[in-house]
């Protein structure tokens, strides 16, 4: 009784509309999905940054986008890469909906044993972004001629970590290539952010401090729903041991009545009813 439960696709069984998750999977983990005429896209945030969050909204009700800001950086991308500027995270907290461009983390080195080539490491890249197909449309650039100056791309990447090489030829220069590589692949990328959630079964869109707002509404309604079941569940069983202990002062009185009791069970515990005042439940448990 903590969640509503419904029908399964069957309706064979029941099953929890949603569960009492105890952290904000939504901004956690992120969601991305596209439904009929509109689409989500929530990016991935620190657990540690987010309960924090939660934690000041509680305390502070009238927490403005500053404060909490302050708190939850920015999103918290699972392949790394590096966030350029704050005004896209901002506008996605503020209103629901902005634009972040992330870019991959490279590394410009000198090519061991030779003091005029340099080569491109990459070790993270933006969000949603395959590797594989990032390899490849580096390798079709230079099959096509549009970016000068590599002389070979593979992927070195390990169970240790992400390392993709682009080695430079003679005399070019890796920032000017580095730069090319932003332009034309997916290196730096943009991540569209429209955090539409389901409120009462209504879509809509939802800023940070309405996120988190829901969410505590939630807790408070989960913990409130399993209070009282268990607070049910405890009267229930309070009300048995008390007619319990009742029955005990009465035992020889109780076992004469059921004996008088020709009918079978259902008369016994007619009688026990009418006779001592024990209710339905009561009276079936002392019978």
């Amino acid at each position: 009784e903590t969640v509503d439960f419904v029908p399964n696709f069957d309706e064979e069984r029941k099953e929890p509309v949603v569960l009492p998750s105890r952290i904000p999977n939504l901004l956690v983990n992120g969601s991305s999905g596209i439904a009929v005429g509109m689409a989500t896209n929530i990016p991935p945030h620190n657990l540690g940054e987010v309960i924090d969050g939660i934690c000041y909204v509680i305390d502070h009700p009238e927490a403005d986008l500053d404060d909490l800001c302050a708190i939850i950086k920015g999103p918290d991308f699972p392949t790394g890469g590096i966030i350029m500027g704050r005004a896209g995270i901002r506008a996605a907290y503020a209103t629901g909906r902005g634009k972040i461009k992330v870019r991959a983390r490279c590394e410009i080195e000198d090519m061991p044993g030779s003091s005029n080539r340099q080569r491109i490491i990459v070790t993270e890249i933006p969000y949603m972004v395959n590797k594989a197909r990032l390899v490849e449309a580096i390798a079709n650039l230079v099959k096509d001629k549009r970016v000068e100056g590599i002389s070979d791309v593979r992927d070195e990447s390990s169970r240790e970590g992400m390392r993709v090489v682009i080695e430079c030829k003679r005399d070019a220069n890796a920032q000017v290539v580095l730069n090319q590589l932003y332009n034309y692949t997916q290196l730096q990328d943009t991540v569209g952010v429209i955090m539409i959630a389901i409120d009462h079964k209504v879509p809509r869109v939802l800023t940070l401090k309405q996120m988190i707002q829901k969410y505590v509404e939630f807790q408070d309604e989960v913990i409130r729903r399993r209070t009282q079941y268990d607070l049910r569940k405890t009267e229930e069983r309070a009300h048995i041991l008390e007619g319990l202990k009742k029955a005990t002062d009465i035992v020889d009185e109780l076992i004469a009545t059921i004996r008088s009791c020709k009918g079978g069970m259902a008369e016994a515990k007619a009688a026990i009813m009418e006779k001592f005042g024990f209710d339905d439940p009561l009276a079936g448990r002392t019978g």
